[in-house]
């Protein structure tokens, strides 16, 4: 389990960063519904870029170790169930990096994972049923979605009402990948103890089988 354990201390530290995001987003928002300087305006400026920056370095430590996770998951399910596998185990890593694709491929993967790593791999769906995984996936695109808008509406702003507004959108984004990070934390947690449990019964199984 060591590197669920990385995967879910960088998720935490990925909320941490995120936390300044929205701080420092907050107070842009608060300095322009104000009188407020250049100076003051560029601070604020300044912290934004700032909390980015970091946002941007957790964001992509956290996907390397996550990725490595995920992929171990991939071949582990198929081994426990490899005709509930839709995709190639490639394809856990790769379905991250196509355009478009990205928004369901890596989603579909973590279902079929899912699946396999239930105790009864072929039972009902209401048995171990995989909601979290929606859920989850549906705040890490809406984040997506609205970060590059909160982005550009800041870039773009020359008037206090436009830095309002895109610092509301910043707001808003940090607070749903702060979201879909927690839920991240619980999908790692969930699958690998499903994964951890299912090989041990694997193991008990093919020992008894052996003593036969």
């Amino acid at each position: 389990m060591g590197i669920s354990n990385a995967v879910v201390a960088l998720l935490c530290l990925v909320i941490a960063t995120d936390l300044f995001s929205v701080v420092a987003a907050f107070g842009l928002g608060n300095l322009t519904a104000t009188a407020y300087s250049d100076t003051d305006l560029e601070q604020a400026t300044s912290l934004m870029d700032t909390a980015g920056v970091t946002q941007g370095i957790a964001q992509l430590a956290t996907l390397f170790v996550f990725l490595a996770w995920f992929q171990r998951a991939r071949n582990n399910a198929g081994v426990f169930a490899p005709d509930l596998q839709r995709r190639g185990a490639g394809w856990a890593t790769g379905g991250w990096f196509v355009p478009f694709g990205n928004l369901y491929i890596p989603r579909a993967i973590t279902a079929d994972i899912w699946a396999a790593s239930r105790r009864d791999p072929y039972g009902t769906g209401k048995q171990e049923p995989h909601t979290i995984v929606n859920v989850w996936w549906t705040a890490w695109l809406a984040t997506n979605l609205i970060n590059p808008v909160a982005g550009s509406q800041i870039d773009s702003a020359d008037t206090p009402d436009a830095f309002s507004a895109g610092a509301d959108a910043f707001v808003l984004a940090g607070i749903l990948d702060i979201a879909a990070a927690v839920l991240a934390i619980v999908v790692v947690r969930r699958l690998t103890r499903m994964q951890y449990v299912k090989a041990a019964l694997r193991a008990e199984r093919v020992s008894k089988e052996a003593a036969v």
